[in-house]
């Protein structure tokens, strides 16, 4: 979806490269999220394939893929309207220490029982460990080197209060969220 996009990337590109405290922490690390909430309309419905086109209230069209294990789709038709509500957060933990980059990904899917009003929500949840290999703390930037290569820099906003104890060589963990929850609307 058009806003979804937009979400992602003002998320990672404000929560990463500047994240702000939840709270006041002792402890290296930040949080960062923002939800959007929009109603979709149904254009098309493709059950062979079990891929929903949708149109946002701007006029944008999306693909959904609709998981096997959703049992409700034989009720969703073109002109049906889902309430739907997106969540992004990014986290942000400065660790001392040494390890090796790496990444991990997960996810969970929770549908409505067959019969009940169609929806259902998903939570993908990515975790990346970046080894740290330069640091300015002048500008606050640290350079990282994850699994999937780099150099990258995050800029590390100053509420992060551990930010000093952070050497080359140690390890810094960042954890993207994202959740998706869609409810057809009865009408």
């Amino acid at each position: 979806m058009k806003y979804r996009n937009k979400l992602a990337i003002i998320m990672v590109s404000t929560a990463v490269f500047a994240l702000p405290a939840a709270h006041a922490q002792e402890k290296a690390g930040g949080v960062a999220a923002a939800t959007a909430e929009t109603v979709v309309t149904v254009v098309e419905v493709d059950r062979e394939a079990r891929v929903v086109t949708v149109m946002g209230p701007e006029g944008g069209l999306t693909t959904i893929n609709v998981p096997p294990e959703a049992q409700n789709l034989d009720q969703v038709v073109p002109g049906s309207r889902f309430k739907v509500t997106y969540l992004a957060s990014v986290a942000l933990a400065l660790r001392k220490g040494s390890g090796a980059a790496s990444s991990s990904q997960g996810r969970t899917v929770r549908l409505a029982p067959k019969g009940d009003t169609p929806g259902g929500a998903v939570v993908s949840v990515r975790e990346v460990n970046a080894v740290v290999e330069k640091i300015d703390r002048d500008t606050r930037v640290l350079t990282v080197r994850g699994p999937e290569g780099g150099p990258r820099e995050l800029q590390v906003d100053e509420s992060v209060k551990a930010f000093d104890q952070v050497n080359v060589g140690d390890t810094i963990t960042v954890q993207f969220t994202e959740g998706l929850a869609m409810r057809m609307i009865k009408e």
